[in-house]
C-alpha cells in the first residue's frame, strides 16, 4: 500500500463564507434561501458578511436547506488529527 501525504491548506474559510460558497453551489441567491428558511434576506447577508453569529439553530435550518451537514457550516476549517488518541 502506498502511503499519501495530505494536502496542504490553501486558504481560510470563515463561516461566513462557508454559507456563502454553499449557497452559491447550490445557485441559490439570498433572496431564495430566505424563502426556503425564514431567516430575512438581510441576516443571510450579515451572516455571510461575519457581521452576524450563525448560531446552532440558524446553522441546523440553513443546512437543512442547503443540504449538508451543520457542521460544514460551523466548523469550516476543521481537521482531525488522525495521529492524536481520542
Amino acid at each position: 500500500m502506498q502511503d499519501y501525504q495530505k494536502a496542504k491548506k490553501n486558504v481560510e474559510v470563515t463561516v461566513g463564507e462557508s454559507v456563502r460558497i454553499i449557497r452559491e453551489l447550490q445557485a441559490l441567491s439570498q433572496n431564495q434561501l430566505a424563502e426556503l428558511t425564514g431567516i430575512p434576506q438581510s441576516t443571510l447577508s450579515a451572516i455571510e458578511n461575519n457581521r452576524v453569529s450563525l448560531g446552532v439553530e440558524r446553522a441546523k435550518v440553513l443546512a437543512k436547506a442547503l443540504r449538508c451537514h451543520p457542521a460544514v457550516l460551523v466548523f469550516p476549517g476543521w481537521e482531525i488529527d488522525n495521529n492524536q488518541a481520542a
